[in-house]
């Protein structure tokens, strides 16, 4: 998370919340005051975007659709091969048009967040791909002839 300036606030946790925190912190390489910083400011945008949540992922946490196993980038992804059609693609995706809106909207608010992680996405290929999953398999769909 960057920011250009900061402030320094001290809370009081429960004994077992900082015990989390900590484990948390450590489990993604983190200071506790990190972890701390991430989970307000998650929290914060998640009171001022509805339909948001954050998960961890394999490249790190991010922000998604509750409900939904799709992050805020992927419905972006989609929306934009709509044209920015929200209405389309709640009909494509199967939900409320709200949903798509919320994503809309958060991407509008951390565009360079959602940016980066469509140009990550986009920069792999093929190959990248099969290194990364050497179990998976190429799979050919062959049209089936007409009866």
């Amino acid at each position: 998370m960057k920011t250009d300036s900061s402030m320094v606030i001290s809370m009081r946790l429960p004994a077992r919340s900082g015990k989390r925190l900590k484990r948390m912190a450590a489990a993604h390489g983190w200071t506790p005051s990190d972890a701390s910083a991430k989970l307000v400011e998650e929290g914060l945008r998640r009171a001022d975007f509805a339909f948001i949540d954050f998960r961890d992922s394999p490249v790190g946490r991010q922000a998604y659709i509750q409900g939904s196993s799709l992050a805020v980038w992927e419905v972006i992804m989609v929306v934009r091969s709509f044209k920015n059609d929200v209405a389309m693609v709640a009909k494509h995706l199967h939900w409320p048009q709200a949903r798509v809106q919320a994503a809309f909207n958060y991407a509008k608010a951390f565009s360079d967040e959602i940016d980066s992680a469509i140009a990550d996405n986009d920069s792999i290929d093929e190959d990248a791909l099969f290194r990364m999953l050497p179990q998976a398999q190429e799979f050919i769909v062959n049209k089936l002839p007409r009866k």
